[in-house]
């Protein structure tokens, strides 16, 4: 163990880890250039078989940067795409990257440290940072922004040179260090756990961006939200937002297992897919889609009152023509991700001779995650940990994302000894209730 790793998890004082020698390598899940090819002509890419578990060079610190000790992180769909080198190999955003010139070179290596949100501690920080010190207890989310971009100041999203990092960017999260932008720090909740704190910025940002946030579908209460995929990350913050915004969230789910998690969160109207034969080839059949949303149209008509206001869409081209089908007259369709296919087709009639929307999203920007943020430091809303690894088999974790075996967030220790750790405000955390702040913990297989 380094001198620096003991001294943070000694709780040592700011001026102790300051003073620590910062390590010239570190372990952390990372991808290889040459290993992009590996997947070629092969159904099923096994990510567990191109993520790798070892130590990397630590990198040198921008002015504007800070280096986080991550005691613990989360596993996003983003990583399944970047160790599936799908749909192209992120060593070519890494090139991108580094055409920025300067401290943008370092990010093109022959290796990617992957994952994109964490929680931990300030170990180090450039010259240019004012608002962080060591010692600091922090939250990272991933939009790692260009500051001295105009179109950046009014909103972060916007900018050419926005970026996702752990994804777009190197020295990512799920790592023993991660080297970030001081702008992409939030400070932790002290009622919760590191592992807690660590899986909701990417996901919960996202979510609340497309529902709350009036870049996205501006949900008002009363509104009815038909939510695809409600038991993953993304849906089971969507359900918590839908619930705390005074909406009626429709839960769409693949099994029983997952039904229940979403009645864990909150909801009370759910639709199981086998209620309505839905596969991944589904939308590629323009028949079967009209007569699938016409069902599912009835289904929500029946338990719900009426049709949706709005539709939480990450699912794609299995889901995205029936989503333009059954949201209401003027509802919206607002959509962040393509998890069955990027390519998308549905029936334009049902789109403009009923005046409805889509609406893309992507991401945060700093004010909505810190809007999201305060939400969960009150309690509004809580963490969606349904399993927790340590980053020796976070590999493992990932694979089960991309099986669609999990249910909610999957947790990994990073630098965290065990579970549980991290809590500076025992007393909130007894007046929210463990069990408030962990409805799904045990749903999905694996190490607690």
């Amino acid at each position: 163990m380094s001198q620096l790793s003991e001294a943070v998890l000694n709780g040592s004082s700011a001026e102790e880890i300051a003073a620590a020698e910062v390590p010239e390598d570190y372990l952390a899940l990372h991808l290889r250039v040459e290993d992009v090819d590996m997947f070629d002509g092969v159904d099923d890419k096994d990510v567990r078989k191109s993520l790798r578990v070892g130590n990397v060079p630590m990198p040198e610190l921008a002015p504007d940067e800070v280096l986080v000790a991550v005691m613990a992180s989360s596993i996003n769909y983003n990583t399944v795409w970047s160790a599936m080198f799908e749909p192209i190999p992120t060593f070519r955003f890494l090139k991108q990257n580094a055409r920025q010139g300067g401290w943008a070179e370092r990010h093109d290596q022959p290796y990617h440290v992957v994952g994109s949100d964490c929680s931990g501690v300030v170990v180090r920080t450039g010259v240019g940072v004012r608002r962080w010190k060591p010692g600091d207890h922090v939250v990272v989310h991933p939009a790692h922004v260009d500051e001295q971009e105009p179109a950046t100041h009014g909103d972060g999203m916007l900018g050419g040179e926005q970026r996702a990092w752990g994804f777009e960017t190197n020295f990512g999260a799920l790592a023993e260090y991660g080297v970030v932008r001081a702008n992409q720090l939030l400070p932790k909740p002290a009622h919760l756990t590191w592992e807690e704190a660590a899986v909701n910025p990417l996901c919960a940002g996202t979510a609340y961006r497309m529902l709350v946030s009036d870049r996205g579908a501006r949900m008002k209460q009363g509104d009815i939200v038909l939510i695809w995929g409600a038991s993953g990350g993304l849906g089971s913050y969507a359900v918590q937002f839908v619930k705390n915004g005074g909406g009626v969230p429709v839960a769409v789910v693949s099994n029983e297992r997952k039904a229940a998690a979403v009645r864990a969160l909150g909801a009370e109207i759910v639709i199981n897919r086998s209620e309505l034969g839905i596969t991944d080839e589904t939308g590629d059949d323009p028949q079967r889609v009209i007569e699938v949303g016409r069902r599912l149209s009835k289904l929500i008509v029946e338990r719900a009152g009426r049709e949706p206001d709005i539709v939480f869409e990450h699912t794609g081209r299995a889901t995205f023509g029936i989503s333009v089908i059954v949201a209401r007259r003027g509802g919206t369709v607002v959509t962040c991700g393509s998890s069955s296919g990027y390519q998308h087709t549905f029936d334009n009639r049902y789109l403009w001779m009923k005046l409805k929307k889509i609406i893309g999203s992507h991401g945060a920007n700093h004010q909505e995650q810190q809007a999201t943020h305060q939400l969960f430091e009150n309690g509004h809303i809580v963490p969606a940990v349904s399993a927790v690894y340590p980053l020796a088999e976070a590999a493992e974790a990932c694979r089960l994302l991309q099986t669609n075996q999990q249910v909610g967030k999957i947790a990994v220790l990073c630098m965290a000894p065990g579970p549980g750790l991290g809590v500076t405000d025992p007393e909130l955390r007894e007046r929210i209730g463990e069990d408030r702040l962990n409805p799904l913990r045990g749903l999905t297989a694996g190490p607690q």
